[in-house]
């Protein structure tokens, strides 16, 4: 996790009001966001307050912001990072998959663009190593080459 995201987390933990009862949940407890019970929020308590901010953020401007779900954000966040070249098997950690085949083919979208992006970065790539390999092949100066003035 970046260090944003951690002071992040460290600012809720320090505000966050203690539960009079500590809930423990399969074995695990000291959840950070909690619900009146004090039970851990789910997915549908994000899903809703996500929903929430788009309605009120539609009701009050013009330009409409369309029904994104935090699930297309997951995506969104998958595809993105596969785009950026972030190494697959890490991606596939990130998302919590146990199959590579899942993070690869189902949370990725890519397309002709992206397809046309990695063939002028290869074809980059391979032009700086032909410029290295030129470069190696040229004689090493001698000082035989300067003449003393």
């Amino acid at each position: 996790m970046t260090e944003d995201v951690a002071q992040c987390f460290r600012t809720i933990i320090k505000d966050r009001v203690e539960p009079k009862c500590e809930r423990v949940v399969d074995g695990y407890a000291g959840f950070l966001f909690t619900d009146k019970n004090g039970y851990p929020e789910v997915a549908m308590h994000w899903g809703y307050r996500f929903h929430h901010m788009i309605k009120r953020y539609n009701d009050m401007y013009r330009v409409q912001i369309p029904n994104v779900t935090l699930h297309i954000c997951r995506h969104t966040y998958c595809s993105n990072m596969a785009k950026s070249g972030m190494n697959p098997k890490t991606l596939q950690y990130l998302m919590g998959h146990s199959d590579i085949g899942v993070t690869l083919n189902t949370y990725t979208y890519l397309g002709l663009e992206d397809a046309t992006d990695e063939l002028k970065r290869m074809e980059e790539l391979e032009n700086a190593r032909k410029e290295l390999e030129k470069n190696k092949e040229e004689k090493p100066i001698s000082q035989k080459m300067f003449r003393a003035i």
